[in-house]
């Protein structure tokens, strides 16, 4: 049961973050191919980094599913481009989506590959993340995970309530809820609410 509900959240988080990739690439212009290779990095970049530097398998490279699942959001993104492409709502919920369970595969992947709790969040926040920052870097986009919003914050948040659920002894699908949640909830507020971090500034203000 446990195994199954974390392939689905990674079936699940893939797709999403696919969406978010490949629907930026429409608004930039990009050929089908390059939709999908933005698409592709989107959603395997943040895996990728984590598994070479927990020296693991590429996870992508062991099965096509995910070049499969990033063709069927290329589908979706072609089927219905005006609605998706035209609301930047729908980028923001595929984005907060794919971060949140991304968050989720990250940090169970790391602690069964035996690490502790700590270095699992550090790995949840590059599996959530450092997709999306390759992709803006591919679209010329200043990267949203080193701008003022509530980002990688999100990431370390869902991280600390994963592991103090399972400090409390819950059972791993209520620990990998809790986390997506907290994600989730903190992006919504963030955007709802205009949430953003202090901005470092290279101003000197005098007296």
């Amino acid at each position: 049961m446990e195994q199954t509900f974390t392939f689905i959240i990674e079936v699940v988080g893939t797709f999403a973050f696919a969406i978010s990739g490949i629907r930026l690439a429409a608004y930039k212009k990009f050929d089908l191919f390059g939709a999908f290779t933005i698409g592709l990095v989107t959603a395997t970049g943040g895996g990728t980094l984590r598994d070479v530097l927990l020296n693991l398998p590429v996870f992508w490279l062991q099965t096509p599913l995910y070049l499969i699942i990033t063709g069927l959001a290329l589908a979706v993104v072609v089927m219905f481009r005006k609605t998706l492409v035209s609301h930047n709502r729908l980028l923001f919920t595929f984005d907060a989506v794919g971060l949140a369970l991304f968050v989720v595969i990250g940090i169970q992947k790391t602690l069964e590959a035996g690490y502790p709790m700590w270095g699992a969040i550090v790995m949840g926040t590059v599996t959530g993340s450092f997709g999306g920052v390759v992709r803006d870097i591919l679209i010329n986009e200043e990267p949203l995970f080193f701008r003022k919003d509530i980002y990688a914050t999100t990431c370390i948040a869902g991280g600390f309530i994963y592991w103090i659920m399972n400090l409390l002894g819950a059972g791993l699908i209520v620990q990998q809820l809790g986390c997506a949640v907290t994600v989730i909830g903190l992006r919504v507020c963030a955007l709802r609410y205009n949430w953003r971090l202090p901005v470092l500034s290279s101003e000197i203000r005098g007296d």
